[in-house]
């Protein structure tokens, strides 16, 4: 409903501070009304109009986390569940660039974004004014959407809730930037605003994506599906795949499918067995999602020069020029494939996986708690209904390839980077406000290193976040590349291992974080049946881990062989 004429003549007859504060108090509204509950503040002065509007509002959660990076990380966890963006607000100058990791993430993850940059006025851009950046157009392609709405004006009033609702809209594609100036005073009485107009559920349409045919040889005997994380595709559908092809679902932690009868959790291990990967070359494969980590399969995939059919996106996803074509998978259950009915083929797969994963499971509990054992006991200990997020080097690696059919997780794999790991767990358990799900975090020390800023006042937040952190003083996974043997040991470690000596159980206590050291299974699975927040450190060697890891691969490669 339009607003009243009253409502009309006060706005026009309002000081400039109080239409700034009614701008600001409408897009909030307006927000609300779409869904949003969460809102993250990096604090400032120039965000102030709206800082106070989204203060005002007892709908919104307001989690104020003090360094930039680390809310827009909080900010991006806040959605990667839900699919309801965040307010993510700063005030103006560099506080926005430090945005940009998370806006990369969000972009390439498609995680909604509400990015709402604090600027100055035109008059104070370009001409040497304090905390002032060139912030139009910052993230660049890295956000779907700008838009720069220049100082609000009462004339203006009637594109006010318009523009809160296609920011909003297209945030359901990833991030969007707002770049809102300001004018001091910044503290302004907001007036009645204008009520709610009647609009359709999605003002601005989302481009319908635009998807190949099916290849003509896709209904083959021996096929399989890589499934992975955020892709869009209902769980059923992914099921009624295998259900009719009867191919085996190589499963990675994000898949959520890894609990699966038909899901192969090892594919890795498997495919280091030189005969087992030549005699089970796929036809066919279907990729849901994004790749697994591990670049073994990937290879196995190239080399299969099998029809590479991806299902799901976010986008298209083709580092290896491979992809035969981009299809819904609706129009792969309507091609009703025959399946692999009466072939040995998902049976020798799941025959191998077993054997793999029970010699996994053995060499592990009979060894010392070392990284990959640590992913086990993380995976297979998670408390109830439990969210777990872990960094994207090597314990997304470790987990999937040693974790199991309990593994189960997210990681910001869009970008790969190991910044914000703590922050968007945080945002993550700050989602669920009644602490009714706990947070878990399986990460190393570097990562834990790059984000403890989200430590800041953790313990004030209410949240029951538990993080286990493994501790090699370095950068464990460059152990494992053609580096670590090619360099001198000295270059290696100055440039790759990078021991950086840090005390991370004291770290986490001056953060007012409670931090301990564990050196057994038992202690892990006992401390993280404890409630958080805390930091439990578990110290490894860089080179016994590559050691372990070998250990491992050897021991399922003897058994296959049996």
């Amino acid at each position: 409903m339009a607003e009243t004429s009253s409502d009309s003549r006060e706005l026009s007859e309002a000081t400039a501070p109080d239409v700034q504060a009614t701008f600001c108090a409408t897009l909030v509204d307006q927000w609300i009304e779409r869904g949003v509950c969460h809102a993250v503040i990096a604090p400032g002065s120039r965000s102030t109009p709206l800082a106070l509007a989204i203060a005002d509002r007892d709908e919104l959660d307001i989690h104020v986390v003090h360094d930039e990076r680390s809310a827009a990380f909080v900010a991006l966890g806040t959605a990667v569940d839900s699919g309801v963006p965040a307010l993510l607000l700063c005030t103006s100058g560099t506080a926005a660039a430090n945005f940009m990791p998370a806006v990369a993430e969000a972009n390439l993850s498609r995680v909604p974004m509400l990015v709402l940059t604090s600027d100055r006025p035109a008059e104070l851009r370009g001409v040497g004014a304090p905390q002032t950046i060139d912030q139009l157009e910052l993230f660049g392609s890295h956000a779907v959407w700008f838009h720069d709405p220049d100082v609000a004006e009462a004339t203006t009033s009637g594109t006010w809730r318009p523009l809160a609702d296609e920011a909003f809209d297209r945030s359901a594609g990833g991030p969007v930037q707002l770049n809102l100036p300001f004018r001091e005073p910044l503290v302004g009485r907001p007036l009645p605003m204008s009520e709610t107009p009647d609009l359709d559920e999605s003002p601005w349409d989302l481009p319908e994506p635009e998807f190949d045919p099916v290849p003509a040889d896709f209904d083959q005997q021996r096929g399989v599906i890589l499934v992975g994380g955020r892709s869009g595709v209902p769980r059923a559908d992914v099921i009624a795949l295998h259900g009719l092809t009867e191919w085996p679902m190589i499963a990675d932690p994000q898949s959520g499918l890894r609990d699966h009868p038909g899901a192969v959790v090892t594919a890795d291990a498997l495919l280091r067995h030189q005969r087992f990967a030549d005699d089970h070359l796929p036809t066919v494969i279907v990729r849901v999602g994004r790749p697994s980590a591990s670049k073994l399969l990937a290879q196995w995939s190239a080399r299969a020069d099998a029809t590479l059919i991806q299902v799901g996106g976010p986008g298209r996803i083709d580092p290896d020029h491979n992809v035969t074509a981009v299809c819904s998978i609706r129009s792969l259950l309507d091609a009703e494939p025959k399946g692999a009915t009466g072939t040995t083929w998902l049976r020798r797969w799941r025959r191998a996986d077993s054997l793999a994963d029970e010699t996994i499971e053995r060499e592990l509990a009979e060894g010392e708690l070392g990284e990959a054992a640590v992913a086990r006991v993380v995976a297979e200990h998670l408390p109830e209904r439990a969210r777990l997020t872990v960094s994207s080097s090597m314990p997304i690696r470790d987990l999937e390839w040693f974790g199991g059919r309990s593994a189960k997780a997210h990681a910001n794999r869009g970008a790969n980077g190991i910044d914000g790991v703590l922050s968007t767990s945080l945002g993550r358990a700050l989602a669920h406000h009644d602490n009714a799900r706990p947070g878990v975090v399986f990460i190393g020390d570097i990562a834990f290193l790059h984000d403890s800023n989200a430590l800041i006042g953790l313990a004030q937040r209410n949240v029951d976040l538990r993080i286990v952190v493994v501790d090699n003083d370095g950068g464990g996974i460059f152990s494992f590349l053609p580096q670590s043997a090619a360099l001198d040991p000295n270059r290696f470690e100055q440039l790759f291992g990078t021991p950086h000596g840090a005390d991370l159980v004291s770290l986490s206590t001056a953060l007012g974080v409670p931090a301990t050291t564990v050196a057994t299974r038992d202690e892990l699975v006992e401390q993280l049946a404890q409630p958080g927040p805390w930091v439990v450190r578990v110290s490894t060697d860089r080179r016994a881990n590559v050691h372990d890891h070998r250990r491992l691969d050897d021991a399922v490669l003897r058994a296959l062989d049996t």
